[in-house]
């Protein structure tokens, strides 16, 4: 059996130590703030020092701009893995928050047609950042059990859905200058002290939508909580994902309540930098598998592509 190679983008949120020891290749969104270009991920650099520059830009009033991960990126990633008679699986930001998606099947389906004695597949993973980390890590465990690409792949797509995520932010102007909310909201919701719980949604092109309200930060917090305790399910025996946007002190207080629900391995780290931009500073997120998000009923929509010019449902 081949053993094949897993690609992600940077919005995975994967902290440095476990995309190195896991062998996770991690292709960098880049950003533009005020005219200067940088990257979401760079080499060398510990990614908190990168994140808090970032913040520190969006709080000082940056124009920021994030570009999506193109086919090429991915095109030029995978080759040199195919060469060697590697599998390559494309895991990216979900297919409504980010058109990386479609950058990722596009790359798959030529690299399929010059490699026919490959497999490779690109997974939407209907999730932002450690949410998408989370599955890139589950990959990983399914290669390294020694399951095939397309074995990983089909789990991914079975179970992307399940994977819950839920957040809340400090401060509206970033939701509202990406558009997620109106001027008229962002201004009555600053006057009331009134934070938005933003959830990853179940529709067929997921993206992360507001599913409640709540006065103050405190009781926001509580309320991502609650959805943590009434979603989750087997929390002992699972990975639990927390990030932020330089608030690290909530990160923490909020680790400490999830593990009183059984959960013994929490990851914490500063909130991926390409969703970041539309979410802001103070943001506070928990990543974790739970019921599906999409309903007892729903259809799985088509979020995987394999390069056989072939689509799973």
């Amino acid at each position: 059996m081949n053993s094949f190679e897993i690609i992600t983008d940077s919005a995975a949120n994967l902290p440095d130590s476990y995309r190195i020891e896991r062998n996770i290749r991690v292709i960098p969104f880049r950003y533009i703030a005020d005219g200067a270009e940088y990257s979401c991920l760079e080499e060398g650099v510990p990614f908190q020092e990168s994140a808090k520059k970032f913040y520190k830009l969006l709080e000082a009033g940056a124009d920021i701009k994030t570009s999506l991960v193109s086919e090429s990126q991915f095109t030029e990633a995978a080759i040199p893995l195919l060469e060697e008679g590697k599998d390559v699986l494309f895991l990216t930001i979900a297919s409504g928050i980010s058109g990386t998606f479609n950058q990722a099947k596009e790359a798959a389906k030529a690299l399929s047609a010059k490699y026919p004695d490959r497999t490779v597949i690109a997974v939407d993973s209907a999730n932002a950042s450690m949410g998408e980390g989370l599955l890139a890590l589950k990959a990983a465990d399914l290669r390294d059990m020694g399951e095939s690409c397309s074995a990983a792949a089909e789990w991914l797509v079975e179970n992307a859905y399940k994977l819950n995520a839920y957040l809340t932010v400090s401060d509206l102007k970033y939701l509202k200058k990406s558009g997620r909310i109106s001027a008229l909201t962002a201004i009555a919701g600053t006057l009331l002290s009134i934070k938005p719980i933003i959830k990853a949604d179940g529709s067929e092109l997921p993206k992360l939508a507001v599913c409640g309200r709540e006065h103050g930060r405190k009781k926001a917090i509580s309320a991502v909580l609650k959805a943590f305790v009434e979603n989750v399910i087997d929390p002992e025996s699972q990975t639990v994902a927390i990030t932020h946007a330089d608030c690290e002190e909530d990160a923490k207080a909020l680790a400490e309540e999830v593990k009183k629900y059984g959960v013994q391995d929490i990851i914490i780290e500063y909130y991926d930098i390409c969703t970041g931009s539309h979410a802001g500073p103070g943001t506070l997120a928990l990543f974790f598998m739970g019921k599906d998000r999409r309903g007892d009923a729903a259809p799985a929509p088509k979020r995987i592509a394999l390069g056989k010019k072939r689509t799973i449902q």
